[in-house]
C-alpha cells in the first residue's frame, strides 16, 4: 500500500513496515493552473513491479496502483470498483503528469519528478471481451513477468484481506504456494504452513527442488514460493519471498492444490469467457455503462 500524507510518503508492506520514500502528489485543480496543495491521508492499494526496457535491457521499478481506499482522509471503501478506478486516473495520476509537463517550463524547477525512486501509472483493466487478445498479445509483450490474470467484481466494494468473490487465474506452471522452508538436525527438508496464527508442518509431499544446484541451506529459516512439478511430485523452488514475513495460510494452500488439480487451461478459460459475453445481460450492462460514461462526459464539457 502507499499512503500519501503532506509530512512524507510512505510504502507499507505486509508486515505494516513503513518505508518513507521521496514522491510527490498534487491535488487536482479546477483553474488550470498549477495545484498549491498535495494529498493528505489518500490511501493506494498497489503493486511493486520491475520493468525490463527493451531497448537499453536497464530496468526499472514501476508502482503500479490498481485500488484506492481513501482521498485526502475521506474512505471511499463502499463505492464500487469503477468509481474508485476512474477517480485514480482523474485525482491522483492526471495531477501529477500535468505538474510534472509543466513544471519543466519553469526557469527553476521547485521540483525533479526525474529524481523520485521509481515511475507510478494506474493498473490497466479490461472487458472481459478482451481476455482472448490479452492472453495472445498484451501479456507476452509485457516488459515485467505476469503469472496469470485477476477478475476484478466493477461493481464490488474495496475487500481487505482475502476478497472471496474476486477470481485469480494462473498459467498452470505459476500456481504457487508460500512455505516456510527449514532444515531441522538430520538435515531433513521441512515445508510449513500457518494455521490459525499456528506453525503447521507439511507432511507428504515435502521435498524441495532447487534451481541450478545452490546449497539448500543456506534458503533454511526463508519464505520461498514454490510450484508443484506434478511429473516428478516435488515442488519447485521459484523465488524467495523477502516481501513476506509468513507462510501462506493452510486453507491457501488447499485452494492452490484444488486449482492444480482442476486444471483449468487456457482454452478451458476462454470458452467459458465466451458463453459469458455472448449472455443478453452481459451485453445490456456494457451498453447501459458505456451510455452512462458518455453521459457523464457529455455533462463535464458543459
Amino acid at each position: 500500500m502507499m499512503l500519501i500524507t503532506i509530512d512524507g510518503c510512505y510504502l507499507v508492506d505486509r508486515s505494516f513496515n513503513f518505508r518513507r520514500v521521496q514522491m510527490r502528489f498534487p491535488c487536482r485543480n479546477t483553474n488550470e493552473a498549477l495545484a498549491d496543495k498535495t494529498h493528505h491521508f489518500t490511501l493506494l492499494d498497489g503493486e511493486m513491479i520491475i520493468d525490463t526496457l527493451p531497448d537499453s535491457q536497464k530496468q526499472e521499478r514501476r508502482y503500479l496502483i490498481y485500488d484506492m481506499m481513501a482521498i485526502n482522509s475521506v474512505s471511499i471503501i463502499e463505492r464500487p470498483f469503477y468509481e474508485r478506478w476512474k477517480m485514480l486516473e482523474k485525482e491522483v495520476i492526471e495531477p501529477r503528469n500535468y505538474e510534472r509537463h509543466n513544471i519543466y517550463q519553469c526557469r527553476i524547477p521547485y521540483y525533479r519528478y526525474d529524481l523520485e525512486p521509481f515511475r507510478v501509472r494506474r493498473k490497466d483493466f479490461w472487458l472481459l471481451s478482451t481476455v482472448t487478445k490479452l492472453l495472445k498479445e498484451f501479456i507476452p509483450r509485457l516488459s515485467h513477468d505476469a503469472d496469470g490474470l485477476i477478475f476484478q467484481g466493477w461493481d464490488d466494494p474495496y475487500t481487505p484481506r482475502t476478497h472471496e468473490g474476486l477470481l485469480k487465474w494462473k498459467y498452470p506452471e505459476m500456481n504457487s504456494v508460500d512455505f516456510l522452508f527449514e532444515i531441522d538436525d538430520d538435515d531433513r527438508q521441512q515445508l510449513i504452513l500457518f494455521e490459525r496464527g499456528k506453525r503447521k508442518l507439511m507432511e507428504g509431499n515435502n521435498r524441495v527442488v532447487f534451481r541450478d544446484g545452490p546449497d539448500p541451506a543456506s534458503y533454511s529459516g526463508k519464505i520461498i514460493e514454490c510450484s508443484w512439478d506434478s511429473e516428478e511430485e516435488v515442488w519447485a523452488c521459484m523465488r524467495i519471498r523477502t516481501d513476506k514475513s509468513t507462510p501462506n495460510d493452510w486453507n491457501t494452500y488447499r485452494k492452490v492444490m484444488r486449482s492444480i488439480k482442476d486444471n483449468i487451461t487456457e482454452d478451458v478459460l476462454l470458452n467459458e469467457i465466451y458463453e459469458i459475453i455472448r449472455l443478453p445481460m452481459y451485453a445490456d450492462r456494457i451498453r447501459n455503462d458505456s451510455k452512462a460514461h458518455q453521459h457523464s462526459n457529455t455533462a463535464r464539457r458543459r
